[in-house]
């Protein structure tokens, strides 16, 4: 099976069987281990003499196959070995291993790397904060959030959390100013091509893409919205307006594709929806979150790339 088609099962399985958390993950890690040694799996070989724990579920095996990722931190001190979903977990997974191995050969590899990466996703998944302060900007706001995720990113090499925050942000503000059902929201990790979307949200004759780095590949997408009629936008990072210009001009584009930066995209509609009003701004920004934090529920598995306000 190729990696794209692995990684969808997966991504689908995780979402329907809930592998979240210490348990199900290391579950999830120790089977895989198990998977490299023959495909299918036994059910019945995978359960201890006592029949009530997973075998070789503990965190000495657990570790051992973080550690080959540069994991150090513990992930379940007992490596769920006492939980009492375990056994259901195991043998869910094991029957979705076996379905795909009946499929094709298995890159066992890819398979722990997603794991991996939800382990990593596990350790950040605190909500992105923000304070509600009306002495603040609301540009400024946008700012905090997005910053938060840089922060984040940074922690979990290969989860992209900057790009997956400014996707929902956008499709909030969106739907907050437009009224929700003018569109469809999809996973921050769903690409254009695959799909046949024209950019991440197609409004009218509008086609808004949103992306943290802008790049020659976009401007092709930009260049195929023209052809079809459509007026391209690029949403993008502060730091990457420069070169999102540099590209535009480069293509000869640079009077036909707009440019925004995200902070001013999304606040500059919240003091339109408020009507320039304090009340109205603070009931624009309790609405543009919450709106936010559906879309997350909606179409993705993260519950990390939630936002909350804290305390003043």
């Amino acid at each position: 099976m190729k990696s794209a088609d692995i990684q969808a099962a997966l991504r689908e399985f995780a979402a329907k069987e809930s592998f979240r958390g210490r348990g199900p993950l290391s579950v999830a890690l120790v089977v895989t281990q198990h998977a490299r040694a023959a495909l299918p799996l036994n059910v019945d070989k995978l359960v201890t003499e006592g029949g009530g724990q997973v075998l070789g579920l503990g965190k000495g095996a657990v570790q051992a196959i973080l550690s080959r990722h540069g994991v150090n931190r513990v992930l379940a001190s007992e490596g769920g070995r006492t939980s009492r979903g375990s056994l259901g977990k195991m043998r869910a997974y094991v029957k979705f291993l076996n379905r795909l191995n009946a499929a094709g050969k298995i890159d066992l590899d890819a398979v722990e790397r997603f794991w991996i990466q939800r382990v990593h996703e596990f350790f950040a998944a605190k909500p992105i904060k923000i304070k509600l302060d009306s002495s603040r900007g609301l540009r400024m706001i946008v700012r905090d959030i997005v910053d938060q995720a840089e922060v984040r990113q940074k922690t979990a090499p290969g989860v992209q959390y900057v790009g997956a925050v400014m996707q929902y942000l956008v499709g909030a503000k969106l739907d907050c100013a437009l009224g929700v059902g003018q569109f469809i929201h999809s996973s921050s990790s769903t690409a254009d091509a695959p799909t046949g979307r024209a950019a991440d949200f197609l409004i009218g004759d509008v086609a808004i893409h949103v992306t943290t780095f802008p790049s020659e590949g976009l401007i092709q997408k930009c260049r195929a919205n023209l052809d079809d009629d459509l007026r391209p936008i690029i949403v993008t990072h502060q730091q990457s307006i420069a070169m999102a210009e540099g590209f535009v001009r480069n293509a000869n584009l640079a009077d036909r594709i707009d440019i925004f930066e995200i902070e001013q995209f999304v606040a500059l509609n919240l003091y339109e929806i408020g009507r320039f009003a304090l009340e109205g701004r603070k009931v624009a920004v309790k609405d543009l979150v919450a709106r936010y934090n559906q879309i997350v529920s909606e179409v993705d598995t993260d519950p990390s790339l939630k936002i909350e306000f804290r305390n003043s």
